[in-house]
């Protein structure tokens, strides 16, 4: 992966400058702790006063750069260089210097699955991006985790045996919904709810666990 950073720097010099004659630009960047990307451009040159002059004068400057990569890349193998320059001159004394900097061979690291518990899915459940209800698959007191895969929107548990599993669902109320029309619904008692659902102060978007009979 390769990333281009564009830095700006405008240098104010203290004689008029009428034109540059020649320029280098070269560079100490360098990869530092926490992914700092730190170091100096050393820019150097030559230029007239006037129009009219024949003798060049001599400048040099040291320019800081420092910048913070993203803690999501892996920067350990990159090469940092210079991958573009250009200038101009701004009001006969200052010379404005854009430099892009390139940042190549960085990788970026893993996302993890997001894991929740079933404790947490019976207390604010964690926004599961599913329809109206899912199937979830558990094992009663074995439970260890919830595995949220995105791509194929399934909840799956983990057990600590290969016993067989139990069904259960996933249901999101709506506006129409109360506790009665979800017991009407799977045909389940409100007993049978409150094992695995706190069923005090429902409100829409609340997610019910339905255990099958």
């Amino acid at each position: 992966m390769k990333k281009i950073v564009p830095f700006k720097k405008d240098i104010i010099f203290k004689t008029n400058v009428a034109e540059i004659t020649s320029i280098s630009l070269e560079h100490s960047l360098h990869l530092d702790k926490d992914n700092l990307i730190t170091g100096e451009f050393h820019l150097n040159g030559e230029y007239l006063m006037t129009d009219a002059s024949t003798d060049t004068e001599i400048f040099s400057y040291d320019i800081p750069f420092d910048i913070h990569l993203d803690e999501r890349f892996i920067a350990d193998n990159a090469d940092i260089d210079i991958y573009d320059f250009y200038y101009e001159i701004i009001d006969n004394n200052v010379l404005s210097v854009n430099i892009e900097v390139s940042i190549d061979k960085l990788e970026e690291k893993e996302v993890e699955k997001e894991v929740i518990t079933l404790e947490d899915v019976r207390k604010e459940p964690v926004e599961l991006n599913v329809e109206e209800e899912r199937n979830v698959e558990v094992k009663e007191e074995k439970v260890e985790k919830i595995d949220i895969n995105e791509t194929s929107k399934e909840v799956k548990v983990e057990v600590t045996d290969n016993s067989d599993f139990t069904t259960y669902k996933i249901y999101i109320l709506r506006e129409e919904d109360n506790i009665e029309t979800v017991m009407a619904k799977y045909n389940v008692s409100r007993e049978c709810l409150e094992e695995y659902n706190n069923l005090n102060e429902l409100k829409i978007g609340d997610k019910l666990i339905i255990p099958s009979e």
